[in-house]
């Protein structure tokens, strides 16, 4: 018998995610970014990485509508990247800045490949720098992901996202 699933999002299907843009102009850094939908559905992370002004990051967020995913082990991305290396991140309340669980994977160039993300594995930091003393991550408390561009990985990038899932071993 397979894993269980469930789609958190494949923008086609509602509830549609409402990202929002959080780049490192908040410290006078010049870099944009924007979660968007293709034509053929699918959900684009792009923009472009400025290390100008003391930049460095580029991010989107969006709010979950459904927060609890006790019983999953993990999140799952299906993506197409540009060769990059990405983070994926939860958040355990809706505040703009605080603690943020994120967990890096690499985006291979043009090819569509599933990334799985175990609960277990995703490091609580603070502003890029890891917290030794925060609780682990609860999947009953999940209230934002996003994802975000940084590592001084300057330029243009673009990250394809066909779906988002949880997932049960």
């Amino acid at each position: 018998m397979g894993a269980q699933r469930k789609i958190i999002t494949d923008f086609i299907h509602p509830p549609l995610l409402r990202w929002t843009s959080v780049n490192d102009g908040v410290m006078g850094g010049l870099s944009d970014s924007l979660m968007q939908r293709s034509g053929e559905g699918k959900g684009v992370f792009s923009g472009h990485l400025s290390l100008e002004s003391n930049g460095g990051f580029a991010s989107v967020r969006a709010p979950l509508p459904e927060n609890d995913f006790t019983g999953y082990h993990g999140i799952e991305l299906y993506i197409k990247g540009d060769g990059k290396r990405y983070s994926f991140r939860l958040r355990t309340d809706l505040l703009f800045d605080g603690l943020v669980y994120r967990q890096e994977f690499d985006a291979p160039v043009d090819r569509w490949m599933a990334v799985q993300l175990p609960f277990s594995d995703f490091k609580p930091s603070f502003r890029g720098r890891t917290v030794s003393d925060a609780p682990p991550l609860d999947p009953a408390r999940i209230f934002q992901i996003g994802f975000l561009l940084s590592e001084k990985q300057e330029g243009a990038f673009r990250l394809e996202v066909d779906r988002i899932e949880v997932f049960q071993s």
